[in-house]
């Protein structure tokens, strides 16, 4: 039986991995003043540029019932043999899950999991399944299921903000803990524990610096696998740091370091210049 994956947007899975993989992704949404726009329909600078001139964020909102009515409607139209496993965006975060689950209604050919991830962190574990999926063509839904369990049991992602105007302007921190933020250098390591966004340990200093105390955190307190970790970035990013950031995973005995660049969901929350970095426990 094939098996053809499904995720949001918000995923930030990299367009041509997705195409090449088989991948449907369903559009989470940004609302520019009441113009809504699909999510990857835009440059995610725009987002940027509205904040700068307006002082708020856009509205973000996730995949409705009829985006996912679209979505399975067409892939059950192209593999009309092939059961749907759709592995969602963190369900405490967005609507999207609960649409998806009235769009099944009557659909016993879909399957959906909540990954309780977001951005890179959920779609590694899409990449991940694809590739699985591709190694593995005998596997039935069953096999797929115990797969994807396991690598989301398993994926953790840390993000890190270069400013904290967005969170703030989001509602998501208050001005007062921004200016100090701001006057300290502090940011906030921000990761998905339970499906939940929650701030962590604060670095002190400049992002070129600290994003590099976060990964080296990251790996060692997570036990991630060596084999593969994703790194993500916001629009703003100081890409010179890129080769820095690979030389130094390599070091740590990474063997691969893969790119996404973030979309218009979270790049409204997290502002420009942002960094992230994903990957499975060993354990």
């Amino acid at each position: 039986m094939k098996v053809v994956l499904v995720a949001e947007s918000g995923a930030d899975i990299p367009k041509e991995i997705a195409e090449k993989e088989g991948i449907y992704i369903v559009p989470m949404h940004v609302t520019f003043d009441g113009e809504t726009k699909d999510d990857g329909t835009f440059p995610a600078s725009n987002i940027i540029d509205y904040f700068e001139k307006n002082l708020k964020i856009p509205k973000t909102s996730g995949s409705t019932i009829v985006d996912f009515d679209y979505i399975f409607d067409r892939i059950h139209e192209e593999h009309p043999e092939a059961h749907i496993l759709y592995l969602a965006y963190s369900s405490v975060t967005t609507c999207a899950y609960g649409c998806a689950q009235i769009a099944m209604e009557n659909r016993d050919y879909i399957t959906a999991i909540d990954t309780k991830l977001y951005s890179i962190g959920q779609g590694q574990v899409l990449v991940r399944m694809a590739e699985l999926l591709r190694e593995h063509p005998e596997w039935g839904i069953e096999e797929a299921v115990s797969a994807a369990n396991d690598l989301i049991a398993r994926g953790h992602m840390s993000f890190i903000p270069k400013t904290l105007a967005f969170l703030v302007a989001g509602g998501r921190v208050s001005n007062a803990k921004a200016l100090l933020a701001g006057v300290l250098l502090l940011h906030p390591c921000i990761e998905a524990k339970n499906g939940r966004l929650v701030a962590g340990k604060n670095y002190r200093g400049k992002m070129n610096r600290v994003i590099f105390k976060m990964m080296d955190d990251f790996l060692v307190n997570n036990a991630i696998a060596k084999d593969e970790v994703w790194c993500c970035t916001t629009v703003g990013f100081d890409e010179a740091l890129k080769p820095e950031v690979e030389e130094y995973l390599h070091t740590k005995g990474i063997e691969k370091v893969r790119w996404s660049q973030c979309g218009g969901v979270i790049t409204t929350h997290g502002g420009p210049g942002a960094f992230g970095i994903a990957g499975f426990r060993t354990k």
